[in-house]
């Protein structure tokens, strides 16, 4: 019987002619290897087709190339991008993903986050909204040196350890293009104020809107829980009302299929009678009716932006992840539930 010899890390560095320690860098992605050298040892890996083992490389680390994702967010769509993006980069870079809900305004929410942390022994974390925006938690990361990245909708950190949406430039776009559609009676239905995100979105679409004249009347401004039953809620408040708003914007894309439901009880027609858009361009949004006009904010790029910085963070520095990029740029998707107004 003929038994085939598997490849080792020693293999790779004799026929590469470099040491063991340059084999894991390549492996590991590490900017710290020229490019010459990189090239040559990743020819050699290829030609014995050899697979680093997950438990070896921990062992041989003090590792255990797992990363965590804390989250308390109830919108599935938006955490399946999340784990897709960050699972991208993940494959590529040998490590696995281990994920977290958590309760945003539970008084324990430091402590029960470094438990699943020391539990899992993770190597580092990725936080989202709106975890990511409690400094409490960010400040006890930091002071236990665990590596993070959060992402936000505002540079609320380093930018080594941040991920931010400009959401309120891309509210304040969709503020624009309500005005030049001739719209003056606009409402808009919020999340929690108490998230940053909530506010920046809230204030860019009236930067926005002031730009053409137009203020948010006081009681068309509705705050919800960012859910879909209470945006149709709210938006049954705004819409039975004799005077009502010819455009709603709504926080999210689920809220906005919340809008396009009380429309639809009250026989309001989208888009001849109501405009309607949302946040996100999630899956939602391309298949409700009307197809929803949105902002579409690029979660899974940031997702894997922020699985790059964390991994450049626990295998170089917070230096080389700083030149990851930090920042993007949410973008209008103009679809069926807008109309210009007459």
């Amino acid at each position: 019987m003929i038994t085939l010899k598997t490849s080792t890390i020693n293999d790779v560095a004799r026929i590469a002619g470099v040491s063991k320690r340059t084999v894991s860098r390549v492996l590991n992605g590490s900017v710290s290897v020229g490019e010459a050298t990189r090239v040559r040892v990743e020819k050699v890996i290829a030609e014995l087709n050899y697979t680093p083992s997950p438990q070896a490389r921990g062992l041989a680390s003090s590792r255990s190339f797992l990363l965590g994702l804390i989250y308390d967010n109830p919108d599935a769509l938006y955490l399946d991008d999340v784990q897709r993006g960050v699972l991208e980069i993940c494959s590529q870079r040998g490590y696995e993903l281990v994920v977290h809900p958590c309760r945003y305004r539970s008084e324990t929410l430091v402590q029960d986050c470094f438990t699943f942390i020391n539990r899992s022994k993770l190597d580092g974390v990725i936080i989202l909204p709106p975890v990511s925006e409690l400094e409490h938690l960010a400040h006890a990361l930091d002071q236990a040196g665990q590596p993070y990245v959060r992402l936000t909708s505002v540079m609320l950190d380093e930018p080594s350890r941040s991920v931010v949406s400009d959401d309120r430039a891309a509210a304040a776009e969709m503020a624009r293009y309500f005005a030049q559609l001739g719209h003056q009676h606009i409402a808009y239905i919020s999340g929690p104020l108490r998230y940053k995100s909530s506010v920046e979105r809230l204030n860019g679409f009236e930067l926005g809107l002031s730009a053409y004249g137009i203020k948010l009347k006081a009681d068309w401004v509705l705050e919800s829980d960012s859910s879909y039953d209470a945006a149709t809620q709210c938006a049954m408040q705004l819409l039975s009302q004799q005077e009502r708003p010819t455009a709603v914007f709504a926080y999210n894309d689920q809220m906005a299929a919340g809008v396009l439901k009380a429309a639809h009880a009250l026989g309001i027609k989208v888009p001849e009678e109501l405009s309607v858009a949302g946040f996100d361009d999630n899956l939602l949004a391309s298949r409700v009716i009307p197809a929803l006009t949105t902002i579409r904010r690029p979660v899974r790029q940031m997702a894997q932006l922020a699985a790059t910085k964390i991994i450049m963070s626990i295998e170089d520095n917070d230096s080389a992840a700083r030149h990851v990029a930090a920042k993007v740029a949410p973008t209008l998707v103009v679809r069926d539930s807008t109309l210009k107004y007459s």
